[in-house]
C-alpha cells in the first residue's frame, strides 16, 4: 500500500496566521484570539475571529473569477491558506502533471455568506449584487476556486462531514492517491462563523457566554471560530517526513446532532485508525482531543479513550480553547497542530512541546478520563480525533519518519 505525507500544513486561524504562529499559541496556552462578538438578539459571546484585515482575492477563472465571489470571506481564507504551500502545489504539478493533482476540501457552511449577503442587498435595493448568480453559494465553489486556481484538472471533491469534514477530506485524498486516479492531493478544510451557523448553534443551545472549558465540571459549550487548513499530500516524502500512518472513519447514525451516551461510536473510529496504522494503543504519544466543551460530547469521548487506552495516562489536549471550533476547518487546523509537533521533536526535549489544556481544572468526575499533559520524552506518533453530528467520527494518526 502506498505510504502518504502530508506536506507543512498552510493555514490561518484567530491564533496564528501561519502554522508557526498557530503553534506558538498552542503551546502557551494563548486565549487572545478569542474575543467577544455580538449576535443580534442573542446577546455577547466569545468567538474565534480573525480580526486583522484579509487581502482581497483577485481571480482569473471564469466560473468563479468575479467580484462578488471575491469578497467571500471563506475564498479569501482559502486563499491565504493554499498560497502558504504554492511551492509544493507547483512541484507537484510539475512532476505529475495537472490532471495527476486534486482537491478535497471539507467544509461545513460554504454557501450561506453568499446567500445572506445577497438577499440582505436584495431585500433592501431590490436587486440582487452584481455578477451574483446561485452558483455562487454552490457548496462545490470553494473546492473549485482551488483547482482553477492552480490549474489543476485532477478530481475536485467537497466532503461535509460536519465537524469531521476536515479530516475526512484528508482521508478521501489519501484513498484518491491509493486509488490510482492521483498522485497528489491538496486537502483540508475551511469554514468561518457566519450568521446562520451562529444562530444554529446557538438553538441547539451548544454556544458558551463564556470561554468553553472542556471536560470541567463547568463545561458549558462550544467557542465558535473560524479557519482554513491545508496540505499537499503525496507518496513522496519531503524533508519534514511526516506520515499519515493510518486513519479510522465511521458513523453510527446514532442522532442528528447528540453523540451516543457510550462514547462507542468514537472508539470505534479510533480503534479502527490503530488497526489501518497496524500500531498499539501505548504507542500513540499525544491525543489532540476533539474537545468541544459540551457536556455530551466530552462525556462521549471521555468514554471512547477509556475504551481504547484503558487506564493509561495518555498525553492529551483539546485546541479548540485556543482556536474555537472551527467546525469543517477543525479537523485539519487540529491535524496542523499534530504535524507541528512531530515536526518540532528534535531539540524539544526539557521545554514545553504539547499543547496547553486550557480549562479551569475543575474536574468533573462523572467523566472517567480527563486531558493531562504529562513530561517524558516528545512523541513520533500522534493522534488526532475529530467527532460530527450524525454520528460522523474521524480518527487521523500521523508519525515522524
Amino acid at each position: 500500500m502506498k505510504k502518504i505525507y502530508l506536506s507543512a500544513p498552510g493555514l490561518i486561524c484567530c491564533a496564528g496566521k501561519n502554522k508557526d504562529e498557530l503553534y506558538e499559541s498552542c503551546i502557551k496556552g494563548s486565549q487572545s484570539g478569542i474575543t467577544m462578538q455580538e449576535l443580534e438578539g442573542a446577546g455577547t459571546f466569545p468567538v474565534g475571529i480573525i480580526t486583522w484585515e484579509l487581502p482581497q482575492v483577485k481571480t482569473k477563472a471564469a466560473y468563479t473569477g468575479n467580484s462578488f465571489t471575491e469578497s467571500n470571506r471563506i475564498i479569501k481564507l482559502i486563499d491565504i491558506a493554499v498560497e502558504q504551500i504554492r511551492p509544493e502545489i507547483e512541484k507537484a504539478i510539475s512532476k505529475y502533471g495537472a490532471d495527476k493533482v486534486g482537491v478535497c476540501l471539507g467544509s461545513c457552511d460554504n454557501g450561506s455568506e453568499s446567500a445572506l449577503t445577497a438577499h440582505k442587498e436584495f431585500l433592501a435595493g431590490g436587486a440582487f449584487p452584481k455578477d451574483y448568480n446561485i452558483r455562487s453559494q454552490s457548496a462545490s465553489l470553494p473546492a473549485e476556486y482551488i483547482a482553477q486556481k492552480f490549474g489543476l484538472c485532477g478530481p475536485v471533491m467537497t466532503i461535509a462531514t460536519a465537524c469531521a469534514s476536515g479530516a475526512s477530506a484528508i482521508i478521501r485524498g489519501a484513498e484518491l492517491i491509493r486509488g490510482g486516479f492521483c498522485e497528489a492531493v491538496i486537502a483540508g478544510g475551511a469554514d468561518i462563523v457566519s450568521e446562520t451557523v451562529f444562530l444554529g448553534f446557538h438553538a441547539l443551545e451548544a454556544v458558551s457566554d463564556s470561554l468553553t472549558n472542556p471536560f470541567s465540571k463547568n463545561r458549558k459549550g462550544i467557542n465558535l471560530g473560524e479557519g482554513a487548513a491545508f496540505f499537499l499530500l503525496d507518496t513522496q516524502p519531503e524533508d519534514n517526513g511526516i506520515e499519515l500512518l493510518g486513519y479510522g472513519e465511521i458513523s453510527d447514525a446514532y442522532h442528528m446532532t447528540a453523540p451516543g451516551h457510550d462514547g462507542a461510536g468514537p472508539a470505534k473510529a479510533m480503534n479502527a485508525a490503530l488497526k489501518n496504522a497496524k500500531i498499539d494503543p501505548d504507542q500513540i504519544g499525544y491525543v489532540n482531543l476533539h474537545g468541544t466543551g459540551t457536556s455530551l460530547n466530552d462525556q462521549a469521548e471521555a468514554l471512547a479513550i477509556k475504551t481504547v487506552f484503558g487506564d493509561r495516562a495518555v498525553a492529551a489536549s483539546s485546541t479548540k480553547p485556543i482556536m474555537g471550533h472551527t467546525l469543517g476547518a477543525a479537523g485539519a487546523l487540529e491535524t496542523a497542530v499534530c504535524w507541528m509537533i512531530l515536526h518540532k521533536k528534535k531539540g524539544l526535549q526539557g521545554i514545553q512541546w504539547m499543547p496547553v489544556h486550557c480549562w479551569d481544572g475543575e474536574k468533573d468526575e462523572q467523566l472517567v478520563f480527563h486531558p493531562s499533559i504529562p513530561g517524558g520524552e516528545p512523541p513520533s506518533i500522534c493522534m488526532n480525533n475529530s467527532f460530527a453530528f450524525g454520528g460522523c467520527n474521524v480518527s487521523l494518526i500521523l508519525g515522524k519518519v
